[in-house]
């Protein structure tokens, strides 16, 4: 008989996991199922989901509630022999089935994020979700006192998304050995590959030097890797902050980015039966997914029937480019996840990339802030703030990263740890500003007013008319005159985006000058008086 463990209650978009003891002989990652079906008394919700095996004899099944009361489940599948029952309290046996309850959800919790308004986002409770991103690759898989080290910068910053792999990384900086794999096996030796040869294979994509050979069975997984993962997402979740997962890239040395496509299907698979039930799960197919040349555009739409097909919750997707934009008119692609292909445009092309493909942009990657070498990792504080602005003023959603170079190469970028840039400290303003937006989400003010010479943003849903926000950028205005109409009445705030200050400037009807101080990176603030 089988035995069931599971919680008699879950908070709405919480998880809730039934764990079930089976078979550990053979292959249970290829051989045994579990499927578990979730309904709701009243008859809103009813979800089918695959489960999967975490080892060592144990099965689980996970589900995200998006409604309280009473719910019902079920499990099927061949993996426990000879059963049709299981038992609640680890000694009983009883049917494949159970019941628990689903309460209101926690201070915090507002649901999965989805896109509203066309180009933006709001939780599912319908609160505005306006994403401060920002890329740390391969973080969770540091040591644990540089987990610790990444859990505190981000709690002393305004990031609400941060990217990561599932996979490890190799690549400049990042050339370590991770603390765990996704597979059974071995790596190869760490020094076949090194600083001085990466280059090498690097341009040699997908051939492989004869020392090189990797030892893993693909067709079985280390479940305490994705274990660690999910510890993760978790305590993002509890910091609000959405875990935007990369599920496959190029930057390789273990050979995971040339695995069959069977065992590709495998991997996705798996990783959708695992993740999806974490209401805080962002899906992005690949990171560079052009620099892929062993993948074909029919793989990546493959990959993306898995995840439309295996879950059930519909978390944002998306997939990541280096050179060539993917096509993000496609069905699948809830919005646009950009990294800048033009040496000085980023942000600015923001009114272009929401005209093309009328979903939402967000820009993964315009630059990092730091020193290194490479030309997209060594821009200054003030440009990233810059972009960040510019692009929310345009209606898109601007990401962070820093390369700063250190005694202990531990960039941010990849590793997480300390936050060492001036741009960060500067986005909690920035998102303040951001959530007074009336509605949901900003846009391009489509009739210019407000300033010619300056990105002039109005609310997304032009009905709520008499609201601008204008910022100035590298341009460095003493005074701007305004005109709106001779009636209504308008209040003004001058915003110094770098130094971090808001200035009220009191309430002004018809023409009127706003004095400013000629620096750059100042935006004004302008907002009708609603009588």
């Amino acid at each position: 008989m089988a035995v069931l463990t599971y919680d008699r209650q879950a908070e709405k978009w919480g998880v809730f996991e039934v764990t079930a003891q089976g078979v550990s002989e053979g292959n249970p990652f290829t051989e045994r199922t579990i499927r578990g079906t979730f309904a709701s008394a009243d008859g809103n919700e009813r979800i089918t989901t695959d489960g999967f095996y975490d080892g060592d004899g144990v099965y689980k099944v996970r589900f995200m509630p998006s409604f309280e009361g009473e719910y019902t489940f079920s499990l099927e599948g061949n993996f426990a022999e000879g059963t049709d029952g299981s038992a609640s309290d680890s000694t009983v046996p009883q049917p494949l089935s159970g019941s628990f309850t689903v309460i209101a959800p926690s201070e915090g919790n507002h649901g999965p994020v989805r896109v509203a308004n066309t180009y933006h986002f709001a939780y599912e409770d319908g609160t505005p979700y306006y994403s401060i991103g920002t890329t740390c690759y391969v973080w969770e898989l540091q040591s644990d006192e540089r987990i610790e080290e990444t859990f505190e910068s981000l709690k002393k910053s305004a990031f609400n998304k941060i990217r990561f792999c599932i996979f490890p990384k190799h690549y400049d900086y990042n050339l370590g050995e991770p603390r765990s794999y996704p597979y059974e096996g071995t790596p190869t030796d760490s020094s076949v590959l090194t600083k001085e040869n990466f280059m090498e294979y690097w341009t040699g994509m997908g051939k492989k030097d004869s020392k090189s050979v990797n030892h893993w069975d693909f067709e079985r997984f280390n479940p305490a890797h994705f274990r660690h993962i999910e510890t993760c997402i978790a305590r993002l979740r509890d910091c609000g902050i959405e875990a935007d997962l990369i599920v496959m890239h190029p930057y390789d040395r273990w050979g995971f980015s040339e695995m069959t496509k069977g065992q590709d299907d495998l991997y996705w698979n798996y990783v959708v039966r695992r993740f999806a039930a974490y209401r805080n799960v962002w899906w992005s197919l690949a990171n560079e997914y052009d620099l892929m040349p062993q993948k074909s555009i029919a793989d990546w739409e493959r990959y993306a029937r898995i995840l439309c097909e295996k879950d059930p919750y519909r978390h944002p997707r998306s997939i990541h480019n280096c050179f060539a934009l993917y096509d993000h008119t496609r069905p699948w692609v809830t919005h646009c996840s950009i990294q800048r292909t033009d040496l000085y445009k980023s942000s600015e092309l923001a009114d272009e990339l929401r005209i093309r493909y009328g979903k939402p942009v967000v820009f993964d990657e315009i630059m990092y802030e730091g020193n290194i070498q490479h030309s997209w990792g060594n821009i200054s504080g003030e440009e990233m703030t810059r972009r960040f602005w510019e692009a929310a003023c345009r209606g898109a959603y601007p990401g962070h990263g820093e390369t700063y170079l250190n005694p202990e190469e531990v960039l941010w970028w990849s590793h997480g740890g300390v936050l060492r840039g001036e741009s960060w400290k500067r986005f909690a303003l920035l998102h303040e500003i951001m959530c007074e937006t009336p509605g949901v989400g900003l846009r391009p003010n489509p009739e210019g007013r407000g300033g010619f010479d300056g990105v002039c943003a109005v609310p997304e849903d032009l009905t709520r008319s008499g609201y601008y926000l204008i910022y100035y950028g590298r341009q460095r205005p003493s005074f701007r005159d305004f005109y709106f109409d001779d009636e209504s009445e308008y209040t003004v705030r001058v915003i110094d985006t770098w130094n971090m200050t808001v200035e009220e400037r009191g309430t002004f009807r018809g023409k009127f000058r706003i004095e400013l101080p000629g620096t750059e990176f100042m935006a004004v603030q302008i907002r009708r008086v609603e009588k």
